[in-house]
């Protein structure tokens, strides 16, 4: 397992406020202020990269939807 990074641990913690899963576009909109993240896309990749040591979940779909995996 890799050690987690800032970037990671900012969006474990949107995704564990979240009651849904969410789009990597909404993460965007929650991490505003965030300047690591400069798009939808950057998001996208780094829960992906994630999603392959299944700490998350990705849902299929279009948009595709993102959730922590318990």
């Amino acid at each position: 397992m890799r050690p987690r990074s800032r970037q990671y641990e900012q969006l474990r913690g949107v995704l564990s406020e979240a009651d849904e899963p969410l789009t990597a576009r909404e993460i965007l909109t929650l991490l505003e202020e965030a300047e690591e993240f400069e798009s939808a896309h950057r998001v996208a990749t780094v829960l992906g990269r994630w999603a392959e040591e299944g700490d998350i979940e990705v849902l299929q779909g279009s948009p595709y939807r993102y959730q922590l995996n318990n």
